[in-house]
This record gives structure tokens, C-alpha cells and sequence, in this order.
């Protein structure tokens, strides 16, 4: 069985993302998943969260998903994000104003759309600012 196999990370705007990786872990719809050499094919949503990649050298890189698609086939696995962000790219000042924003709309909510779409942004927030906390760990 191989040790590693290829990914590539794409977003609407560019290629993030081309090597060769030992595993990935990715917030799927379902919850987290690890996908490492030789998983079986699968086609799932992925929710705002973050990728954590374990390159081929052992070394990490964090890139932040606000959502999109992964496909895993036998030799390649694909993300395609709605956007993704680098985790050396992301504001955490942006990130904390968001989060702040986000949790005072919640509280001022009237109704059960406002509150769905305050707590979608405050989940966007939440996942920018560990993708941050995760950069700066691995440095």
C-alpha cells in the first residue's frame, strides 16, 4: 500500500494546493475526516472548517474552507472550496470583528433565518481564527 498519495486544493479563484501528502483532515458534513493512503472512494460536502495537511516531509500546512466538495479516489484526493484561505493569509483582526459581529446578531435575532445565518458566520469565524491559532503552532 502506498505511503502517500496526491492532493490538490482549488478554490473558484486558484490552485491552493498540488503535492504529494501522507494525510489530510477535513471537517466534513458528517463530522471530522482523516483520509489517509488507500481510503475508499467517497464524494461528501465539507463545511466551513479548515484543512490540515501533513505533507510528504511530516511538515503541516492549515488552509481555512468556508465549504465546497471532496472527492477521494484510489491515487488522488480533491478539495474543491467555495473559498479557501491560506492560513498565513487570513486577518485575525477581520476574524475577530466577524466572530464579535456574528455572536451580537445572534443575541439581537428575531427569527429562526436571522439566527441561521448569524450562526453560519459566527461557525465561518470560529474556523478562520483556529485555522490561525494552528498556523502559528506550526511555524
Amino acid at each position: 500500500m502506498a505511503k502517500i498519495y496526491h492532493l490538490d486544493v482549488v478554490s473558484a479563484e486558484q490552485q491552493m494546493f498540488s503535492g504529494e501528502v501522507q494525510h489530510i483532515q477535513v471537517s466534513g458534513s458528517e463530522g471530522e475526516l482523516g483520509i489517509f493512503p488507500g481510503h475508499a472512494p467517497l464524494l461528501t460536502a465539507i463545511k466551513p472548517g479548515m484543512v490540515r495537511i501533513v505533507k510528504e516531509n511530516n511538515s503541516e500546512e492549515f488552509i481555512y474552507l468556508s465549504g465546497g466538495i471532496l472527492e477521494v479516489q484510489p491515487t488522488a484526493v480533491t478539495v474543491m472550496a467555495d473559498t479557501a484561505i491560506r492560513g498565513d493569509d487570513l486577518d485575525e483582526a477581520r476574524a475577530l470583528e466577524a466572530k464579535r459581529k456574528a455572536e451580537e446578531h445572534m443575541n439581537k435575532s428575531h427569527g429562526d433565518v436571522d439566527y441561521a445565518q448569524a450562526s453560519a458566520e459566527l461557525a465561518k469565524a470560529i474556523a478562520k481564527l483556529r485555522v490561525i491559532e494552528l498556523t502559528r503552532k506550526a511555524m
